[in-house]
């Protein structure tokens, strides 16, 4: 069985009427996999919180304190940054989004499932070492993959970042630990204008002018992508599964389509297989278009159900 981690705070978490980053996508995505029948397919998990050692393992204490602050203010929403605000239920969402990839790695370690998707919000993968920002709070597979180092089984992990946007808080997280690869394609120029040109043997980054399709994309990550991360032979695969490089988005400007996301979950299997046992944790980051966005997650998990 594939696993499925999500949790109720996920859908409570807002940031205001009309802010792309909202409850309805977990809804749009429920729906379509329930339609497909692939819903019943999946083992589905409700998300644990994570624990402040397992959050101060990616992130330092100035930066949690400072959540723990905004939430204290109370209100209906405090501001985090001009694109990012917080609601009573923001920092608990955010505990358990970041709490789901420490769950998926104890069912896999435990060999209960082969591989697991995280339903959850916010997203995390903009937020840095000491910095929340772009819709997230919390870098929910940095935590996880900080936590899976800990395991003696675990000493490689690989990271895959397919979103439009630059996976900028991953990358700082790690720019100085060879341990994890971070691979990230993503629209340039392009917000969220933060490492993009960074140089390390294990940052391999793929910048793509707008207007990028299929065609090009597929080239890019076979070019880039595929060889580092066969040579790093990581044990572990964790994805920040972004889904607005959609031609369909509206907050990016690649044009990437439904049978893309079933190609690259096609690659991340075969490279999983190679060297992490098929060990394969994703999880929910960008995609506002909501049915192309439900379509497509539906493409990508398709893939990991019928290898399972």
């Amino acid at each position: 069985m594939v696993g499925f981690i999500s949790h109720d705070l996920c859908s409570l978490h807002e940031m205001g009427a009309g802010h792309p980053e909202c409850p309805q996508r977990l809804q749009a995505i429920k729906a379509q996999l329930q339609h497909s029948g692939l819903w019943e397919k999946l083992h589905h998990f409700t998300a644990r919180a994570a624990s402040d050692e397992q959050i101060l393992r990616a992130h330092s204490e100035a930066h949690l304190h400072r959540l723990k602050t905004l939430k204290a203010q109370g209100g209906a929403s405090v501001q985090v940054d001009p694109d990012t605000s917080m609601n009573p239920h923001s920092l608990a969402a955010a505990y358990h989004a970041a709490g789901s990839g420490v769950q998926a790695l104890e069912l896999l370690l435990s060999a209960k499932e082969s591989s697991v998707f995280c339903a959850v919000r916010p997203p995390g993968h903009h937020a840095e070492y000491a910095t929340a920002m772009g819709f997230c709070l919390f870098n929910s597979v940095a935590v996880t993959a900080l936590q899976a180092l800990k395991n003696p089984a675990i000493e490689r992990v690989a990271i895959v970042d397919f979103d439009v946007h630059h996976g900028n808080g991953t990358v700082d997280i790690f720019k100085d630990d060879p341990r994890v690869m971070v691979c990230s394609t993503f629209q340039h120029p392009f917000y969220p204008h933060r490492y993009y040109d960074i140089e390390r043997e294990h940052i391999v980054l793929s910048p793509l002018p707008a207007g990028t399709g299929s065609e090009t994309y597929r080239q890019v990550f076979e070019r880039d992508c595929l060889p580092a991360i066969t040579a790093h032979q990581p044990q572990l695969f964790l994805v920040s599964a972004g889904f607005d490089a959609h031609r369909e988005d509206p907050l990016g400007g690649l044009c990437l389509e439904d049978e893309d996301y079933a190609w690259l979950a096609e690659q991340i299997i075969i490279l999983a297989n190679n060297s992490a046992e098929g060990r394969v944790i994703s999880f929910l980051e960008g995609g506002y278009q909501l049915q192309a966005l439900a379509r497509s997650v539906e493409s990508y998990l398709t893939v990991f159900c019928d290898s399972d």
